[in-house]
This record gives structure tokens, C-alpha cells and sequence, in this order.
């Protein structure tokens, strides 16, 4: 009966602390995850843009859904399902934000001045969003891997703040704000997470892991640099790749021809760890087959062509 009443008695807390809200400053830890956050979304750009774009936390507060959405009526945002969480959390830009980031992905040099439209997103912006959802998506979960294991599950994109229900609107949410800066011009990213999500958390966020190293020891990093040096890895050639149904797939039969529309001329994608690598020209020498180098994968020309076959 003792434990029984002792686990009423904690439910009932984290209750009330539920209803009074999470004091972000016995948090410290969530700004290291938020700064983080920017940190890792700044590197996964830089080899989709030619030009050099900047993020950096700004807020991190607490506040009422309501009150938070109010300030961005004219944004994008995205809706992640946190299953380990049994919540539900936002990552949203502003329109400066999505307008920004078209000029830095198609190569714009910031002489013409920036876009002040009030029109709807359109279907460019729209995927070009998503595709960035999908990245800092990854980023915010990467950063919360320092106080907690949590999955954050892409499920839709909403233009419409009246229909991002993550929770009541009165219901209060921890926000952060996180600013960018590319071509001279900028916008806001901002990250709502609900307080009852955070609270089981709360005591992994109150200490700081910063996760670095006090100091390096120069033989241990002579013997690390070694080590990989001598790291054997599975390199994946890909001829081609082609979208079939289950169905069709289940029809398969021993001896069944698949046609492919590749040819001897069709350039042949090197990987490795699911990262694309080289393209190169397929051979033969002694007997084998081999591939000759023909040119290194353009990163950010395959996501531009990504976003734009969608």
C-alpha cells in the first residue's frame, strides 16, 4: 500500500508541475540541445549552398500554444510525432525564413532585393520546406540523443497555425527561437514543444552533458587518424534503381527477366554507407567487372533535383 500510495503521490506531482509549467531556467540543458540544433542545421547546409548561411539560437522561453502560434500566422511548420514522448512537437518557419532559403539553394548572389509577398507558398517553397523539415527534423533529434533516445516522425506540413493541433491552446508549450542569416537578409525557425512532453525529462535536462572532451591527447589522436586510416568499409555500386509495386514484387518468378532502362552508357553510383560518393563508367578488366571514376556526386544538384521531380 505504501508504494502504491508513493506512486499516486508522485503522479500527482508531476501533475501540478504539468499544470504550474516547466521553468526553462531549471533547464539548462535544452539550450545546449537548441544550440545544438542550429550548429548541425548550419553543417547539413553547406554543401547543398554556394553561399555561406548562418544559424544561431536565439530564444528559448515558455509560453501558452496559443500566444506562441499568434506570432507566426504567416508561416510553415511541420508536425513530428514523438512516439517515445506519446506527444507531439512543431518545427516552423517564417515566410523570411523559406524566401531566404530559396536564394541560398538556386544560387542567388542577394542583388536583388528580398521577396516581400504576402501570395501563398508555392509548390517549390512548399517541397523546399519539407525537404529542410526532413533535415532539422533529424538535427532537433540528433541533439536530444544527449539527455534522452526519442524518434521524431515526420507526419504532415500545415500553412494554417489554426490547424497544428499539438494540444490546447491554452496548454503550455516550451518554444525556442532559432534566427538565420545568408545574402544579407534573414528569417526566423522556431521549435514548440509541449511541457508535458518535457516533463518526464526534467530532471536529464536540469545538468548540463556537454558531451566534449577536456583535452586531446596527441598520441591518442595520432593512433585514432591510424586506425581509420586502416578501416575497411563496403563501397555499393548502383546501376540503376527501379519503383515497382508490392504487388509486382510478389508476382516475381525464378527465372523472370526485369528490364532496366539503363544502358552501356549509363553512369554507375558509387556509395558507401548510404552516402553517394562517385559516378563512374562501368568495365571490364582481367576477367572482372570494374568502374572507372568520372566524376564526384554534386550533393547540392541532387537535392535541388530532388525537390523539384516531387
Amino acid at each position: 500500500m505504501s508504494e502504491a500510495r508513493r506512486g499516486r503521490s508522485d503522479q500527482g506531482s508531476d501533475q501540478l508541475l504539468g499544470a504550474a509549467g516547466l521553468s526553462v531556467e531549471r533547464m539548462p540543458m535544452l539550450h545546449v540541445i537548441f544550440d545544438q540544433m542550429a550548429n548541425l542545421c548550419a553543417e547539413s547546409l553547406r554543401s547543398l549552398s554556394p553561399s555561406q548561411s548562418y544559424f544561431w539560437l536565439s530564444t528559448v522561453g515558455s509560453s501558452r500554444l496559443a500566444d506562441v502560434l499568434d506570432r507566426y500566422e504567416d508561416a510553415v511548420a511541420a508536425v513530428y510525432h514523438a512516439q517515445a514522448w506519446d506527444s507531439r512537437i512543431l518545427i516552423g518557419f517564417d515566410r523570411e525564413f523559406v524566401f531566404t532559403m530559396i536564394e541560398l539553394m538556386f544560387g542567388a548572389d542577394g542583388a536583388e532585393p528580398p521577396l516581400d509577398s504576402t501570395r501563398v507558398f508555392s509548390n517549390v517553397e512548399l517541397r523546399l520546406a519539407q525537404a529542410l523539415f526532413e533535415r532539422f527534423g533529424k538535427a532537433l533529434q540528433s541533439s536530444f540523443s544527449r539527455a534522452t533516445d526519442v524518434t521524431f516522425a515526420l507526419e504532415r506540413i500545415e500553412t494554417r497555425m489554426d490547424f497544428l493541433a499539438i494540444g490546447r491552446p491554452n496548454n503550455m508549450v516550451v518554444y525556442a527561437k532559432v534566427l538565420l542569416q545568408g545574402l544579407d537578409r534573414g528569417g526566423e525557425m522556431f521549435i514548440v514543444i509541449p511541457h508535458s512532453a518535457l516533463n518526464p525529462l526534467r530532471q536529464a535536462l536540469a545538468q548540463i552533458v556537454s558531451g566534449e572532451s577536456a583535452s586531446a591527447d596527441p598520441n591518442w589522436s595520432k593512433q585514432l587518424h591510424s586506425e581509420i586510416q586502416r578501416a575497411e568499409v563496403v563501397l555499393k555500386a548502383v546501376l540503376e534503381e527501379k519503383m515497382l509495386t508490392l504487388g509486382e514484387v510478389a508476382e516475381f518468378r525464378v527465372g523472370q527477366v526485369i528490364k532496366l532502362n539503363a544502358n552501356p552508357d549509363t553512369l554507375v553510383r558509387l556509395e558507401c554507407n548510404n552516402q553517394r560518393l562517385f559516378w563512374c563508367r562501368m568495365g571490364q578488366l582481367n576477367g572482372a567487372y570494374s568502374l572507372q571514376v568520372k566524376e564526384s556526386a554534386d550533393q547540392k544538384r541532387e537535392f535541388i533535383d530532388g525537390i523539384l521531380s516531387r
